[in-house]
């Protein structure tokens, strides 16, 4: 399997990781730490060593109760690390957004696949991207960031999630979206209850049927905290779900901690490799 993004190819005969690269004062793990573009520099160039194929840049934090923040102060976190990142290493960028605005201007900087939260469901985000070369991951997501765990409610959430993701795919390739630039994204942890997220969880193979990659982002989620992990320690956490999710069908993995995750990640690869007889 492969995903095109923006004249690049990534291969996913092996499952890959996504480095976190947060640019905001208030994301709920790293806020904060790489505001200045040559800390965040500094950081891609870490992740890049450890192994990432991705870094995933955001300028707006998603974290539940999380407010919105304007495009031209996305622009302002984000475009100057882009542009850095992009002269500097190899890795495909990503851009962690929803705006059609910063969509278009990250592209032209330098970012290769567009990561967003609501599966381009934004005013002008689906034609932002249909306009360019970027690859896309559609993420589902009930509500808005600043109220999505307010008693989020599914009849059934897998049925739910997989419906959603379907129609946003259709949509895409209605709007001239190739197929090859798509990848899927159930949302753990975004309007959804720790029991919705088990559930994803383990029917998380059932997503390739819409034969496409299906990436995850479950490192550090609080989700860890509410199945017994210790508060400040939730790297080994991370790491289970990772290998379960690998296991499961996961070709990329969002992460904070890339080294460890590529361990995990490999070894769960080799593991589902050999029982298939891959």
């Amino acid at each position: 399997m492969q995903l095109r993004c923006a004249g690049r190819v990534l291969e996913l005969d092996r499952p890959v990781v996504m480095g976190v690269l947060n640019v905001t004062p208030d994301s709920f793990s790293d806020g904060g730490r790489y505001l200045d573009p040559d800390a965040a520099l500094a950081q891609a160039e870490r992740m890049a060593a450890e192994g990432a194929a991705i870094i995933d840049i955001g300028g707006e934090s998603t974290r539940p109760g999380a407010p919105a923040v304007a495009g031209e102060e996305q622009l302002r976190r984000v475009l100057p690390v882009i542009e850095r990142v992009a002269a500097r290493l190899p890795v495909l960028l990503s851009v962690d957004t929803s705006n059609p605005e910063v969509i278009r201007r990250a592209g032209a900087a330098g970012a290769h696949l567009v990561n967003d939260v609501r599966a381009l469901r934004a005013p002008g985000a689906l034609e932002a991207v249909a306009a360019g070369e970027l690859g896309v991951c559609l993420m589902h997501m009930r509500g808005e960031p600043a109220t999505m765990q307010v008693d989020p409610y599914y009849e059934d959430v897998v049925a739910e999630v997989q419906a959603f993701l379907a129609e946003r795919v259709h949509s895409c390739i209605a709007a001239g979206i190739a197929r090859e630039r798509l990848c899927i994204d159930p949302g753990f942890g975004f309007g959804k209850l720790v029991a919705h997220n088990l559930q994803l969880l383990r029917a998380l193979g059932q997503f390739q049927r819409l034969q496409l990659p299906v990436a995850v982002g479950l490192s550090r989620k609080s989700m860890l905290a509410a199945l017994g992990a210790r508060a400040q320690e939730r790297l080994a956490g991370s790491l289970a779900l990772a290998t379960i999710a690998v296991l499961h069908g996961a070709l990329i993995v969002r992460a904070h901690d890339v080294a460890a995750t590529l361990d995990a990640v490999r070894i769960a690869s080799a593991v589902k490799r050999g029982s298939s007889g891959g």
